[in-house]
């Protein structure tokens, strides 16, 4: 009989993929936002790294496409604050999606945060997936600029489905991918309104049992919400089976009050301070 079970989970182990199994964590998931901008330049490979060496269970990142098709790891649509284009070119506002890979790959990316990180650059996708994703590393790519095909080809082409977990705060773009790939896990950011540029309410921010449904409309398997969660949308997501993240969350108090509250899991510049939070809840 416990050979059986031993096989049994076994099975299940391999039927299950890593993007499936992290989800599935009996503990809230510390997610290291942008890497560890707390205490290096933000998605940055020594950020990623840093980010590793805290045990975060995910490393998260932001993406832009180049102008001749390249992913490269930036928040922003422009290079003007995180690296030193306006020194190199003399121009303002400056778009990634206008520059070659090659271009971008000269500007420095650590300079503007402190100066023993001259030098760093801004790395593509594929490099910051190969640390992030080295030795069981599992990353959170935030979609900010592409096309749905171009990172399912990405992802297919190295074997990383649901080897990875996929967000958006595009809904549009999510339903897309799903169509293209309905097996890759997504993860639906919100509120969906900050991508559309519209002016939120302050109904807009809130978590709610509605826009959990609209999420779920996407393909998404979970809700990544700013830290207006209530206690009425995190009861009405986990009894319909649906986890809850909450982002980004950089001090101690609020981190213990939303654990607490039972959210499944925190987006943080800090993953240090996270387990510390972790680690003194009331019993």
């Amino acid at each position: 009989m416990l050979l059986i079970g031993v096989m049994s989970l076994t099975q299940a182990m391999a039927a299950t993929t890593p993007a499936e199994r992290v989800m599935e964590k009996d503990r809230p998931l510390v997610i290291a936002h942008r890497g560890y901008p707390a205490i290096a330049p933000e998605n940055t490979l020594p950020a990623f790294a840093l980010g590793k060496l805290m045990g975060a269970d995910m490393v998260e990142l932001d993406y832009h496409v180049t102008r001749d098709g390249v992913a490269v790891v930036i928040h922003d649509a422009t290079l003007d604050r995180t690296t030193d284009s306006v020194a190199q070119w003399g121009q303002e506002e400056v778009r990634l999606e206008d520059k070659s890979a090659l271009e971008v790959s000269h500007l420095d990316a650590g300079s503007w945060y402190d100066p023993r990180y001259a030098g760093t650059k801004l790395p593509t996708l594929e490099e910051a997936l190969n640390l992030i994703q080295a030795d069981g590393g599992m990353c959170l790519i935030e979609r900010k600029g592409g096309a749905p095909a171009h990172i399912v080809e990405f992802l297919k082409d190295r074997k990383l489905i649901n080897q990875v977990v996929l967000q958006s705060f595009d809904w549009d773009y999510l339903k897309e991918v799903h169509a293209l790939q309905p097996d890759q896990v997504l993860w639906a950011l919100g509120p969906q309104k900050y991508w559309e540029g519209e002016k939120l309410e302050k109904e807009d921010r809130e978590l709610s049992p509605e826009w959990i449904d609209r999420a779920l409309e996407t393909g998404a398997r979970l809700v990544v919400w700013n830290q207006q969660v209530n206690e009425e949308a995190l009861e009405y997501a986990h009894g319909k089976g649906i986890k809850i993240v909450v982002y980004t969350v950089n001090e101690l108090e609020p981190a213990q009050q939303f654990l607490e509250a039972g959210v499944d899991g925190l987006i943080t510049n800090n993953a240090g301070l996270i387990w510390k939070a972790m680690a003194t809840l009331k019993e």
